[in-house]
């Protein structure tokens, strides 16, 4: 990868922010770029990993077989995926700062962090501290002033009508 690696952000309360943050990553890997995805309170159950993980040059990190929303967890629970969420930060910022990849992709790490799943402090130590060739794309609803700051790729997407204000389910290969 040519330049300095940039961070992207992708925010908001409408849908698409993993699926702009996979297109990315399709497209680095189009062009020869080594990528590693880290996705943050989902399962391995989602439709575009199952497809990506064919594409050469695209690494997921492994990822719980079941998770469920912080606010169906019970405190014992919670601690747990706290846990988890905390070691699986630490070992992906370890591999993406050995120089293997270009592009990192933290999807729903903005949530992680805002349900206290995740350490923003830490988060935000590693994007100021990261390799500069290493592009990284965030996402997540309402992220904090300071991690806003440090992106300097900052799109909002926002929702303006979801077929779940009706009352209409998640659909496998929609919406997952």
């Amino acid at each position: 990868m040519t330049g300095t690696g940039l961070v992207h952000l992708y925010s908001g309360d409408g849908k698409g922010k993993t699926t702009a943050g996979m297109g990315l990553c399709i497209r680095a890997a189009g062009h020869g770029f080594r990528v590693l995805i880290c996705q943050f309170m989902k399962d391995a159950r989602s439709g575009e990993r199952s497809a990506m993980e064919q594409i050469p040059g695209i690494t997921f990190y492994p990822v719980p077989d079941r998770v469920q929303f912080t606010f169906r967890m019970s405190p014992s629970e919670k601690e747990a995926a706290r846990e988890a969420c905390g070691h699986m930060l630490e070992e992906v910022l370890r591999l993406a700062g050995s120089g293997e990849y270009d592009v990192l992709f933290l999807d729903e790490i903005v949530y992680a962090v805002r349900a206290g799943m995740a350490e923003e402090e830490r988060l935000i130590r590693f994007l100021q501290e990261k390799p500069e060739h290493l592009e990284v794309i965030l996402t997540g609803q309402d992220p904090g002033e300071r991690l806003a700051a440090l992106a300097d790729y900052h799109s909002e997407i926002r929702g303006l009508k979801h077929p779940f204000a009706g009352g209409q389910q998640a659909r496998e290969g929609v919406e997952y």
